[in-house]
C-alpha cells in the first residue's frame, strides 16, 4: 500500500511538471521561446553581416517560428533582401515583412 502511494504521489507530480511545461495558445513552452529569441539573435546577426542590411532600421520579433520585420529600409532591393536573409535562417517558418520603403533624400 505504501509502495503504490508513492508511485500515485511520483506519477502526480511528473504529470502536474509536464503539463506546467506544456504550450498554450497564448504562452510559448520554455523551449520554443528560447527557439525564437535563437532566431531572432541570428537574423539580426545575419543583417549585420549582409551589405544590403547592415545599418538599416529593421526591427525583428519572432514568435513561434515566424519572423517579424518592422522599421524602414532605403529601396525595395534592401526590403526584398531583408526577407531573403530572414527566410535562410534555420527555424524560420514564415517572414511577416512590414518593412516600410523610404529613400533617403540627396540631402543626407
Amino acid at each position: 500500500m505504501r509502495r503504490s502511494l508513492g508511485t500515485l504521489c511520483a506519477s502526480t507530480l511528473a504529470v502536474a511538471l509536464l503539463v506546467g511545461c506544456a504550450a498554450t495558445p497564448s504562452h510559448e513552452a520554455t523551449g520554443q521561446a528560447f527557439d525564437d529569441a535563437t532566431i531572432t539573435g541570428k537574423v539580426k546577426a545575419d543583417f549585420i553581416e549582409d551589405p544590403l542590411t547592415k545599418g538599416r532600421d529593421i526591427s525583428v520579433t519572432t514568435k513561434l517560428g515566424v519572423v517579424y520585420l518592422s522599421g524602414s529600409v532605403d529601396s525595395r532591393e534592401q526590403r526584398a533582401e531583408a526577407v531573403r536573409v530572414a527566410k535562410a535562417v534555420p527555424g524560420v517558418r514564415r517572414v511577416d515583412n512590414q518593412l516600410q520603403v523610404q529613400p533617403k533624400s540627396e540631402s543626407q
